[in-house]
């Protein structure tokens, strides 16, 4: 009995994976919170706000919750994910997109400067790449070759 691992379409996997980082490090690094207006509604037709009961700050209250904990578990389950990568996978990603300063990183920064001793630019290319494969089936955003997006 064998197993095969799938081929992936290396430019949109690649995306995919740069995508939910990012994705993670806004969540991270950012505070989402929807807030009660404190304006009055004026209704155009008259008759109040058509008799549907409600209470916003309630709502508003319910939808911080769950959003608070939607963002917690999107983390976590990233953070999962990179925690299993073999070392040097691990601090790549790490420190190349996980970090608060991973918009202003270079790849050449993080292979001449962060990793010690620096490697060259091709051996980074293959640590990402095993990386970015093993995070994209790890979190199921895979594009497999031959797919076509749309």
């Amino acid at each position: 009995m064998s197993f095969e691992l799938p081929e992936l379409d290396r430019k949109a996997t690649q995306k995919a994976v740069e995508a939910a980082l990012e994705k993670y490090r806004i969540y991270k690094y950012l505070t989402y919170e929807r807030e009660a207006s404190t304006t009055s509604h004026i209704d155009d037709i008259g008759g109040g706000r058509n008799n549907i009961p409600g209470d916003q700050t309630g709502s508003i209250a319910v939808h911080n919750v769950s959003e608070q904990e939607r963002i917690r578990k999107y983390c976590e389950r990233i953070e999962r994910s990179v925690k299993r990568l073999p070392k040097m996978e691990r601090f790549l990603i790490e420190e190349r997109y996980m970090s608060e300063e991973a918009e202003y990183l270079t790849d050449y920064n993080v292979y001449c400067f962060k990793f010690q001793p620096p490697v060259s630019e091709r051996t980074y290319a293959k640590i990402r790449w095993k990386a970015f494969y093993k995070l994209a089936l790890n979190l199921n955003i895979a594009v497999l070759a031959g797919e076509k997006d749309g």
